[in-house]
């Protein structure tokens, strides 16, 4: 059975969303360099994503999105399984966001810059002073209901158990008083772990959680970590 999957994924679905991703690119680029980057820098990948998960045959399913209001600007910290994490929260999240994501990955060629049109955040920890750059990119994204998306364990998995949550998206959501919202990504791993570098077919759970307030002050910032912690493993399998 797999090896009628890996056929199909390398002659039709491949070159399909190989094609896909150009065409995005391209119109991210044309359509923010028009205007409304808002719109342009996240509809367009939406349905790209969307898209990537339905020609890999991995079917999501979103639970919790009453619990999030589409005007509200928000910190969404989710665990990271694997590659598809992109894929199934670009794509039915349900929410307009931004990525904060590396800087290495701006030197992807085409895709690095599209991320940069639409807007992305790119994490520069070379010093403090980028550092500081880098909240202030944040601060200027965060308006008029958008909202930002981080992994806290800064990687993906290698055993599919979550690993130990960074401080940075929270030390945001301190700076500029965004409730935080975790969200629990389950089935990801059997998609395509870290370890392989092809896709199977599966079934992806978004579970959002109840927004949870963010810490008033850096003494708090450790009870929030483990309160979204602990709401983000409620929904993973024991």
């Amino acid at each position: 059975m797999i090896a009628l999957y890996y056929l199909y994924f390398f002659l039709i679905a491949l070159p399909l969303l190989l094609v896909l991703t150009f065409l995005t690119c391209v119109t991210v680029i044309a359509g923010t360099t028009l205007g409304n980057g808002s719109w342009w820098g996240y509809y367009p990948a939406m349905i790209w994503a969307r898209l990537f998960c339905i020609l890999s045959l991995v079917r999501v399913t979103v639970k919790g999105r009453e619990n999030i209001d589409k005007h509200t600007s928000y910190v969404f910290v989710a665990n990271h399984q694997g590659a598809y994490d992109i894929f199934s929260i670009y794509g039915y999240l349900g929410h307009n966001f931004k990525w904060m994501m590396k800087k290495s990955l701006r030197k992807i060629m085409l895709v690095g810059y599209t991320c940069q049109r639409c807007g992305h955040i790119f994490v520069d920890r070379s010093s403090p002073s980028a550092v500081r750059r880098t909240i202030e990119t944040a601060e200027m994204r965060l308006r008029d209901g958008m909202s930002l998306v981080v992994f806290p364990e800064g990687a993906r998995t290698f055993t599919g158990k979550m690993g130990p949550f960074k401080k940075g998206a929270y030390q945001l959501a301190l700076e500029f008083h965004l409730p935080l919202v975790p969200v629990t990504i389950d089935g990801s791993f059997k998609v395509m772990p870290r370890t392989t570098m092809l896709p199977r077919p599966g079934h992806i759970i978004l579970t959002i959680h109840k927004p949870i307030a963010p810490p008033a002050s850096e003494a708090d910032r450790t009870e929030v970590i483990e309160q979204t912690r602990r709401a983000i493993e409620s929904a993973l399998p024991a």
